[in-house]
């Protein structure tokens, strides 16, 4: 089968809408955050599963490569078209199904907005809390794709913990049907956990049964500020041992990242007086609104007066909450205003925190001398970000940066992806993170279910091709 003859069965099977080609595939499908760009010559725009099945069926039997697409949002390249890839975009798989009040669940296709999602369960009265910045662009597939995290992996977990069933098509176009609706179901492998976090290397998600949580009836937030790293981690413990079933949220700022988000990113104020070296954005979901605020209101308080905390804060309205999280949340126009820049998203130990930002902060004065170095990150899940700039006029600067940061995190036994994934872009750090026999077993799952190898190839790691 010919190129033309593989495109002019693709649009028979999908309809004028199902099947983009030429001056029809807009930029939309070219570019995710990462600053790759590649349009592809044809999209293909499924509206079901069976669909799906068709496309690969199709592009398996030529031994056609495949890129698939979500809401674009990723920061590593795995989404982004690479020179003879055809796009499988997702966008049109985006219903809710059916919500389960009584067995708080969900079933919704993988091409559902995030926020669509956390809406619907909200208006049932439940509580879906994957939470991410992107969640008005960002898909559930993709989510699940990248095992995403965010704000509430502290109390709730990564998306893997609230997935409990899902439909994959393979390579080759077979429908897996795994769409468990319960708790426990220890029936052999859990072949769910398979696919969620391989980046669609494996196959592509197109359902899932999601596990919803009962609705919060209460939301304290509160902005702190300290003097020493000491004291961040003093407040995360006595959370944990007084507010551990409340406790969602622990998001730290040091003071580069607050003070430039404050300074230079339009609508945004300070709600602390000062100026100090740290600053932590803490909230908890409970049931009482009134006894939990008292309760993180007596705890900072008694830490106020040991000299354990330098100041805080705590949000007495929505209002008050939202402008706080609008100083996390402004990362993305940080980076904006910041020019061009490098975005690293890593784990560290929490015993090690402190040590690696001070390490990879002068290790990267050293290369660029009087660049920007913003840190900032869900700390309380080990999950550490950092902005840097660059200046573009030396194309080997980002290599050097790199190389710097990941070599850091290697040296303290972190992570180089906390909640991204690897893609392309981190592709040559992977084996910082990840033994030799590690991969090599990847690398076996890989070629059992996609031996033509026609599935996102080139993410995650390179593997040989046979037609």
């Amino acid at each position: 089968m010919s190129g033309g003859e593989l495109v002019a069965r693709l649009a028979a099977a999908l309809g004028p809408k199902g099947c983009l080609v030429g001056d029809n595939v807009t930029g939309r499908y070219a570019a995710d955050w990462s600053g790759m760009e590649y349009r592809p010559s044809v999209v293909a725009r499924p509206e079901n599963t069976a669909q799906v099945a068709t496309v690969l069926e199709l592009c398996n039997e030529v031994g056609q490569c495949v890129v698939v697409q979500g809401g674009m949002t990723g920061l590593v390249g795995g989404a982004v078209p690479q020179p003879g890839e055809i796009a499988l975009s997702l966008e049109r798989l985006n219903r809710i199904e059916e919500i389960d009040r009584l067995g708080a669940t969900m079933t919704v296709e993988a091409g559902a907005p995030l926020e669509s999602v956390q809406e619907a369960a909200a208006a049932a009265e439940l509580f879906f809390p994957v939470d991410i910045g992107a969640r008005g662009s960002c898909q559930l597939g993709g989510n699940l794709a990248m095992n995403a995290g965010g704000n509430r992996v502290l109390r709730y977990g990564m998306t893997r913990e609230n997935v409990l069933g899902i439909e994959v098509v393979l390579a080759d176009g077979t429908v897996v049907s795994a769409m468990n609706r319960m708790l426990k179901n220890n029936t052999g492998y859990d072949l769910k956990h398979l696919f969620i976090g391989s980046e669609g290397t494996l196959g592509v998600v197109t359902r899932t049964v999601l596990r919803l949580h009962r609705k919060p009836r209460s939301r304290v937030t509160a902005l702190c500020a300290f003097d020493s790293f000491a004291q961040v981690t003093g407040l995360l413990q006595a959370l944990g041992e007084r507010l551990a079933g409340e406790l969602s949220s622990f998001e730290v700022m040091w003071q580069d990242y607050y003070r430039f988000v404050v300074e230079r990113v339009p609508g945004n104020v300070a709600p602390l007086e000062g100026v100090h070296p740290l600053y932590c954005l803490v909230e908890l979901l409970g049931g009482d609104q009134t006894r939990d605020q008292e309760a993180l209101e007596a705890l900072l308080g008694e830490m106020l007066e040991r000299g354990e905390l330098a100041d805080a804060v705590l949000a007495q309205s929505l209002a008050d909450a939202s402008k706080f999280w609008r100083l996390r949340d402004s990362s993305a126009e940080a980076a904006g205003v910041a020019g061009s820049f490098v975005a690293f998203d890593v784990s560290i130990p929490l015993a090690r925190m402190e040590e690696f930002v001070s390490r990879t902060t002068a290790a990267l004065i050293a290369i660029w001398g009087d660049g920007i170095c913003l840190f900032y990150g869900h700390m309380g899940d080990c999950n550490l970000h950092l902005i840097t700039t660059r200046d573009p006029t030396r194309p080997d600067m980002k290599g050097r940066i790199c190389e710097a940061v990941y070599e850091d995190v290697a040296r303290m036994g972190g992570s180089v992806s906390a909640e991204h994934g690897i893609g392309i872009e981190k592709r040559p750090f992977l084996g910082k993170s990840r033994s030799a026999e590690e991969i090599a077993l990847m690398r076996t799952l890989k070629a059992a279910l996609d031996p033509k190898g026609i599935l996102n190839p080139g993410r995650i790691f390179s593997v040989a091709r046979t037609q």
